[in-house]
């Protein structure tokens, strides 16, 4: 019922031609209503097919096979007379999604007259794919595009079905068939709706609309619920007292539901919700406010991923713009108790980790410390962990460290304090105690001079004969307490004196410790100046021995070229020898001569500009030895006289040149121009001619001649492989043809495909003759066409950290398979993780980067030359996409971010 419903719906747009997409979660409905429309479709004179992708093959998938896979599931499905092995053989130069685009424009809509819909149901099951799936939804999205110019594509259309959210399945707003497309909405039955259950409920209840009415308040129309509480009410009926549906709902679907499940269905909401220990946590916070709010203002809907996600788990539903619990046995099940246990249950420090992802791993008030970090490492101990929850715990255990550190630090300064403190109490001490011997000083002379006073007073009443002897002791005490004075003044002399030396020592010592602690910062920045300095210094040796080289290689290359000039001039002379005698032929080798001489004097002159490109000049002129035919050999040196001209920027001679090329190939014979050697000839005359006349600025001109050797390299593509020995074609400039062309026409998807294709091959060839240096090189060319960006530009932090999989796996098997394991992307990641414990300099010094952990890095050049000297020494050391970073920054590398893509495509 539930979807002959729903079919009305969706049922117009297919017969409109409309794209449209069924996105809910499991068990409501969608199947139903792909069997009811694809009936009334077919009723209608619709030609209809199902592809359920459940059924292929996902977790071992290449992007090439599941193609196939869909492509066998249609001929099946439209019973076509197709032999697919051999159709798929003849077009195996094209990409896999080429060639799924070419089985539906040229066969299915060739062979099938009428209109078709392609059902895709379970398309949620893309997610898994090891390989992105973007351009297959930008590839629906054309389909639709292409009705404009090709009427036929009005007959096509699609309508996907699945467990996901639009933006789940695509990225890129712009290319995205989602925002073209209807969705359509599924709903809970409505109680009109619900008759044909009723019917079935008549006879055994004495009110049916009653119950059935009653069971939609429990399970809010939910279709799978719905018809199982009906199930339930109809054998609750034979009992003898039978039970109201509320105690049938708690009994058999509420208590112990776990175990009752049966067909699973709270099981797999559950699971849906709690699949991914990173997210869960969101989204049962989330469902939490849904359902605190509930009865208040309600949670607003957006088009968040959380609130997209708990919607597909089914949980809750969008009415009128809010989050609604689903149903009253949703409720009763996922309730606040169940909500706090599977939050327990999550890692212990889920809501401090949440926040520091958030902040972007600045917010250090979110580390763990003592207790919480001990429970957290204890837990964590038999998990396997993902890279952020150990950079979080590994983050959280330097803080508690450098905390340590802090604390002792200034347990070592209170230390300082305390002893500064009891220096100072000694110091008030002695100075107290001189205090108190002054004093008994004073007080000793009082007492004499009372005791001399009374003594005198005394000796007056005996005797006048006394009177002088006692005016003697008089004056003797005074003297004796003018002494005591001057002992008092002397000892508070000493005091201040011993004050003074106190606060002058303490000065010193201040000024000892200023003069200290500036002492050390004038060393460190000496040390700092030294060890500068002395890197410096071996920075401009290390220079001044690469210039040195740099001379040398360049001295060398020169006398090379000399060499190879004089092998060229040797044949020439040998050749015009051989002619003396001849007469008709002579002719013609007359001229042959003549152009090799020039293009040898072209290739001097060009060199003397410090210009590499002189090597190719002398390359073809030595090759064009081993052409027999007049004509080709003609116009290989007249092209490549051309190409001289148009380096040395002599445009008229250039233009004159490749004409005279072209017009060498008008008269050459089929045969020969069918051969290898004449399909490459022509590969680099039209290359060449290309060239020139994008410098004239003919751009629709050049796009027809580079389109011409592209479409040699691409139809012959044995005949122009560049890796064979003594070809007139190298890989330079086949990659030449395909950037050209790219730059002018840049959606040519065509060619975009091929130079990537290229470039892979690039990769191999070095690394089959052990180029490890331009086999480097030719990796970041890769690397940088993947993304999108320039040979030379750096990838960014989210392209790297988005970097496909299928070609990290490429790029790294390439290097495993041509290094016996020893370079490789995969090497350098167990490394890194195991043997460097996630320290990037210390990894740097373990693949050979660096002499010592912490210093700066060797040169390049020297790097590569070690490696070429004794190669079995090096161990990870290729590709350097990190060094490169490290060497054009000046910071830590992206390795973090590349080894934690490594990881993430396993």
């Amino acid at each position: 019922m539930f979807a002959s419903r729903s079919v009305y719906v969706c049922e117009p747009q297919q017969l409109q031609g409309k794209f449209c997409y069924v996105l809910n979660s499991r068990q409501s409905g969608k199947s139903s209503l792909r069997v009811r429309t694809m009936s009334r479709l077919g009723e209608a004179g619709v030609e209809c097919a199902s592809i359920d992708l459940s059924s292929i093959n996902i977790q071992t998938a290449t992007q090439e096979n599941w193609y196939a896979d869909l492509i066998v599931k249609l001929i099946d499905s439209f019973a076509l007379d197709v032999d697919f092995k051999a159709w798929w053989e003849q077009n195996q130069l094209n990409s896999p999604l080429l060639r799924f685009s070419n089985f539906l424009t040229k066969i299915l809509l060739a062979e099938i007259s009428e209109n078709i819909v392609i059902f895709i149901d379970e398309i949620d099951s893309v997610l898994s794919l090891n390989f992105p799936t973007d351009d297959f939804f930008a590839f629906i999205r054309s389909c639709y595009n292409e009705r404009v110019d090709n009427p036929e594509y009005n007959r096509l259309t699609f309508c996907l079905l699945g467990v996901a959210s639009p933006t789940s399945l695509i990225q890129d707003k712009n290319r995205t068939p989602f925002n073209i497309g209807k969705a359509i909405s599924l709903k809970g039955f409505q109680l009109h709706e619900a008759e044909p259950l009723e019917e079935g409920l008549k006879g055994k209840f004495n009110n049916p609309q009653a119950v059935i009415q009653e069971i939609l308040q429990w399970t809010g129309g939910q279709p799978f619920l719905t018809q199982k509480l009906c199930q339930f009410m109809v054998e609750e009926s034979a009992q003898e007292h039978p039970r109201s549906v509320e105690q049938v709902v708690k009994s058999r679907i509420i208590e112990s539901w776990e175990s009752q499940d049966e067909p699973e269905h709270l099981r797999t909401i559950q699971a849906r919700i709690l699949r991914d220990e990173q997210r869960a946590g969101y989204l049962l916070e989330l469902y939490q406010q849904v359902r605190l709010a509930e009865e208040q203002s309600q949670v607003i809907a957006d088009e968040t991923l959380e609130q997209s996600e708990l919607q597909l788990s089914g949980l809750v539903v969008r009415q009128q713009g809010k989050l609604r619990i689903y149903n009253q046995i949703y409720r009763e099940i996922f309730n606040l108790i169940w909500i706090e246990t599977q939050l327990n249950n999550l890692r212990p420090y889920a809501e401090n980790f949440r926040f520091w992802v958030a902040s972007g791993g600045t917010d250090e008030s979110r580390l763990l410390r003592g207790k919480a970090l001990e429970e957290a490492q204890e837990w964590a101990k038999d998990k396997n962990l993902n890279y952020q929850d150990k950079q979080f715990l590994a983050a959280s255990k330097e803080k508690e460290v450098q905390e340590e550190i802090a604390a002792k630090e200034q347990e070592a300064a209170l230390e300082r304090e305390r002893k500064d403190r009891e220096a100072a109490e000694e110091r008030n001490q002695l100075l107290s105690e001189a205090n108190k011997k002054a004093q008994r000083r004073i007080s000793v002379g009082v007492v004499v001079l009372i005791i001399a006073v009374l003594g005198a007073a005394t000796l007056a009443g005996f005797a006048k004969q006394n009177v002088d002897k006692s005016n003697e002791r008089v004056k003797t005490a005074n003297s004796q307490v003018d002494k005591a004075n001057e002992k008092v003044k002397t000892a508070d002399a000493q005091v201040n004196a011993a004050n003074k030396r106190v606060k002058t020592a303490n000065s010193q010592v201040d000024n000892a410790n200023k003069s200290l602690k500036q002492s050390q910062i004038k060393i460190r920045e000496a040390q700092t100046k030294e060890q500068k300095a002395n890197n410096n210094a071996i920075r401009a040796i290390k220079q001044e021995q690469q210039a040195k080289k740099e001379v040398e290689d360049a001295k060398k290359n020169v006398k090379e070229a000399e060499s190879r000039e004089s092998k060229i001039l040797t044949k020439l002379r040998a050749k015009e020898s051989e002619l003396k005698d001849t007469s008709a032929k002579n002719e013609e080798a007359k001229v042959e001569i003549e152009n090799v001489r020039q293009l040898v004097a072209l290739a001097g002159q060009l060199r003397n500009q410090s210009s590499s490109d002189s090597d190719e000049a002398l390359r073809l002129a030595a090759l064009s030895f081993n052409i027999d035919n007049h004509e080709l050999k003609q116009s290989l040196l007249l092209a490549a006289k051309s190409q001289v001209h148009q380096q040395l920027k002599d445009w008229n001679n250039a233009n004159t040149e490749i004409q005279g090329s072209q017009s060498n190939l008008s008269k050459t014979d089929k045969k020969f121009l069918e051969s290898s050697q004449g399909l490459q000839i022509q590969v680099l005359v039209q290359k060449n001619k290309g060239d020139l006349q994008v410098q004239n600025k003919q751009t629709q001109e050049a796009i027809k001649s580079y389109n011409r050797a592209f479409i040699i390299l691409r139809d012959h593509p044995k005949d122009t492989d560049f890796t064979k020995e003594n070809q007139l074609l190298t890989g330079e400039n086949i990659e030449s043809v395909y950037r050209s062309l790219r730059e002018l026409n840049p959606q040519d998807k065509e060619v975009e495909l091929a130079l990537t294709k290229h470039l892979y091959a690039q990769i191999e060839y070095f690394l089959k003759i052990k180029n490890w240096k331009e086999a480097d090189h030719e990796t970041n060319v890769v690397m940088n066409q993947v993304v999108g960006r320039n040979e030379n530009e750096l990838i960014n932090y989210a392209e790297l950290n988005n970097f496909s999989c299928t070609d990290l796996h490429t790029i790294d098997n390439l290097w495993a398979k041509y290094s016996n394991r020893r370079f490789g992307y995969s090497v350098q990641s167990k490394i890194f993780l195991t043997d460097a414990k996630e320290d990037f300099y210390k990894f740097a010094m373990l693949v050979g980067w660096s002499k010592k952990v912490g210093y700066e890095y060797i040169n390049y050049n020297e790097l590569v030359e070690n490696i070429k000297k004794s190669p079995t020494d090096y161990n990870g050391t290729l590709p350097t996409i990190n060094y490169r970073y490290w060497q054009e920054n000046k910071q830590e590398p992206y390795s973090k971010f590349l080894f934690s893509r490594i990881q993430a495509c396993k």
